[in-house]
């Protein structure tokens, strides 16, 4: 079986598995709400959303499967209850890196705390069957919900990234994850040529009832551990994550035809004699948005934001799509992009590239000098792209000309455009009118953005570590990226096309399925957390209400600029937001205080993204409403592959940040403490924001102690204490590349150096 076809199968699984989790939620539900009312498949249908036939055949097909597996009763002729035993629920294990689990389980507040005794071969995020104790004290009690896996219903993943240890008459691989508390045993015949030694990955094939491992083959070797590209396709491998296409895939976008034809312009709008340009990272490749700019007779000005219309390559269920829709995203490790389409869309046709006509889909507004919308227009577009601007010249054009008057009223010989710009004499009269643009966006766009966050938006401005590799991807520095005006610039409007889009849509009646990115509201315990940690600091929140917690989180984040705390707190402040996911189901973005939001402007990169432009198209052409079902589905694979390609993406920098430190071994570093725990203090180096752990056993000068009340360390004889945000001085112990663990030696506090 191709991986393609097997993931598409453990796709069909995974929804089936929701589908049948959905039912029983349903039932659970009416029963804690309305007692033993039994209810029929149409009405289990009508709360989840279901109008297609075919779904709702598979709702009865799932009763009659759950009534024989004993976990539902058929009262009348159609009619199910959930059973009375309220000791059994399906829920997500959770695993710890001690081997015990927390069993999640969607109706319970309180997560089934379950003992490694009783994991009965359950892995961290398998679906699974819990059985709940009857709670009982006794002397060492925790007091938590306990119960028993009884069941394995749906293996999360089967596939696991280790080294080998080759025996005589077989071997076994020690897994990477932490998570993973058992090693794989690997019988001879299925080492397939691994070396001992190697790191590999390996699939999962069998639990044998009375073994402690699982049974399992190498399916592909990656390398000698430490080796930079067996350390980076380890990390893809580990997250399920694909580093190369298949190759029907590859020939069937090299053979898609990517000319401009004339039958396919007059279906468009034609904008391709407005002033366009793009503006980007100076390294980009591909180029998938672009701005147009014009000044209209009566005053006003009309932008248009151009994307490229990947959805005109893609045709919905082809080898491109299903690969396309399986990665979901980019992946952007620290030292190469692995593209969610191939090279030929996503560098060449797909990419707004300077002097060549694209196909796009766009959204153009009618705007007045206040920065309001007067009028807007969605549909496919023809554009052609005059420049290219790199965001440091876009900066340039910004900084070195005066912004408080109006391009509109400024002389062309005013507006200075940026010498490092390489023209000709022919270019320089569009790169002056461009200039102009810019200058006038910048204006538009800071307008824009003094109102989101009048409105309650939270400005999360975080600087980005950045690694100078050399031509054998080695770190030989580091380097902050900061988001300046320009960058703004881009955002806003970006921002400005998706909360318009998903307005558009979100607003008709009657009500049509729709993609949107949703952020909810942060969780009340997270932000307490958060005001315990920055009073420490001296920084306090005010949580009256959700404007005021929004507007002290923004003071916050400008207060702590350029302060040694200001990496940690503004990394601390992310993590107690919510997390923005995909759905159908709008609730609005609290962080950037939109009530409706999507992802319109990344196609070449965001799967979503192809999917708005799918569904926008389809109703500018007034279709019906799409199946709801459907695409939640695909809004939950999204998801998921988002918060995958984050992971290993933060790998990948961990894994750069100890490659660099381990060249900086004989050097003393000032860093701030940023967490303090029961078994180490970890520490952030303040010029290179690389972090590491101090273990407390390695502390010599006296024996520490964990204070949690405090957030520190405290010596038992001298009483020395390290606690959160202290500024101290560190030196590299150990720097462990296939770990990916920075090891530190405490040298002490700073006045002490």
């Amino acid at each position: 079986m191709s991986r393609r076809n097997k993931r598409r199968k453990n796709t069909k699984k995974s929804n089936n598995t929701n589908l049948t989790q959905s039912i029983l939620t349903v039932l659970r539900k009416q029963s804690r709400e309305f007692g033993a009312n039994p209810i029929n498949y149409k009405q289990i249908a009508s709360s989840l959303g279901v109008r297609d036939t075919s779904t709702r055949n598979l709702i009865i097909k799932k009763l009659k499967k759950l009534q024989l597996e004993d976990k539902i009763e058929e009262i009348d002729r159609g009619k199910y209850i959930i059973k009375t035993s309220k000791n059994y629920y399906i829920g997500t294990a959770d695993v710890t890196s001690r081997g015990q689990a927390y069993i999640v389980v969607e109706d319970l507040e309180e997560d089934i705390f379950v003992n490694s005794k009783n994991l009965n071969h359950a892995l961290h995020g398998d679906i699974v069957e819990v059985y709940v104790f009857k709670r009982r004290k006794r002397q060492g009690s925790s007091g938590k919900q306990e119960g028993e896996i009884t069941k394995i219903i749906e293996r999360k993943k089967t596939e696991f990234v280790g080294t080998i240890q080759v025996q005589e008459r077989f071997a076994f691989v020690e897994c990477a994850d932490a998570r993973m508390y058992t090693d794989i045993f690997i019988p001879k015949e299925n080492i397939n040529n691994a070396n001992n030694g190697d790191k590999v990955l390996v699939e999962i094939e069998s639990w044998p009832e009375k073994k402690d491992s699982p049974f399992g083959n190498v399916i592909k070797v990656l390398g000698k551990p430490g080796e930079h590209n067996t350390e980076i396709h380890a990390i893809l491998a580990q997250y399920g994550l694909p580093y190369e296409f298949p190759p029907e895939v590859e020939e069937y976008a090299n053979n898609i035809d990517t000319s401009i034809h004339e039958a396919e312009i007059k279906k468009r709008r034609d904008m391709r004699s407005d002033l366009t340009f793009t503006i980007d990272p100076k390294d980009a490749k591909d180029f998938d948005d672009a701005l147009s700019f014009k000044v209209l007779e009566d005053g006003n000005y009309e932008i248009g934001i151009h994307i490229a219309d990947v959805s005109h390559y893609l045709t919905p269920g082809n080898v491109l799509d299903d690969e396309a829709y399986e990665r979901a995203t980019s992946v952007y490790l620290v030292d190469r992009v692995v593209p969610m389409l191939p090279e030929v869309l996503s560098n060449n046709a797909c990419s707004l590239r300077p002097n060549e006509e694209k196909f796009t889909f766009s959204a153009v507004f009618k705007m007045n000098h206040k920065a309001e919308v007067i009028d807007k227009w969605f549909g496919r577009t023809v554009t052609y792209s005059d420049a290219r601007f790199a965001y440091e010249e876009a900066q340039h054009v910004i900084e070195v000309n005066d912004n408080s008057n109006s391009v509109t009223e400024r002389s062309r010989s005013e507006v200075t455009i940026p010498q490092k710009i390489s023209i000709t004499r022919k270019e320089y009269t569009v790169k002056k009118e461009i200039s102009e643009a810019i200058l006038k966006l910048d204006e538009l766009a800071k307008i824009l953005r003094r109102k989101r966050m009048k409105q309650g938006a939270i400005s999360f401005d975080k600087v980005e570590v950045k690694f100078i590799l050399d031509k054998d991807s080695n770190p030989e520095g580091v380097y902050f990226k900061e988001s300046k005006d320009a960058n703004k610039l881009i955002e806003e409007f970006m921002l400005l096309a998706n909360r318009s889009v998903a307005e558009f849509i979100g607003k008709q009646s009657p009500k049509k399925t729709f993609i949107y990115r949703v952020h909810d509201e942060p969780n009340d315990e997270k932000i307490a957390a958060l005001e315990n940690i920055i009073k420490r600091f001296g920084y306090k929140l005010d949580t009256r209400d959700r404007k005021t917690t929004a507007n002290s989180l923004n003071t916050l984040l400008i207060d702590v600029q350029g302060k040694k705390e200001q990496n940690l707190i503004d990394t601390l402040a992310i993590r107690s937001m919510s997390k923005a996911v995909y759905t159908t189901h709008n609730i609005g973005h609290y962080g950037l205080a939109f009530d409706y939001y999507t992802h319109f402007t990344s196609p070449i990169r965001r799967y979503p993204d192809v999917m708005v432009h799918r569904l926008l198209q389809h109703y500018l052409e007034h279709g019906k409403s799409s199946n709801e079902k459907e695409f939640e589905d695909k809004c939950a694979h999204s998801s998921e592959m988002e918060g995958l390609a984050s992971q290993a993406e933060r790998s990948s920098i961990k894994y750069m940040q100890v490659k660099y430190m381990a060249d900086h071994k004989d050097q003393n570093f000032l860093g701030v403490i940023s967490g303090v725990t029961d078994w180490g203090i970890y520490v952030e180096i303040i010029s290179n924001k690389c972090e590491g752990m101090v273990r407390l056993q390695d502390m010599r000068d006296d024996h520490y102690k964990f204070h949690k009340e405090d957030f520190a360390a405290i010596g038992e004889r001298t009483k020395n204490t390290y606690q959160l945000g202290d500024e101290v001085y560190v030196r590299v112990k150990n720097a462990d590349l296939v770990r990916k663990v920075l090891d530190f030696e405490m040298l002490g506090h700073q006045e002490e150096n």
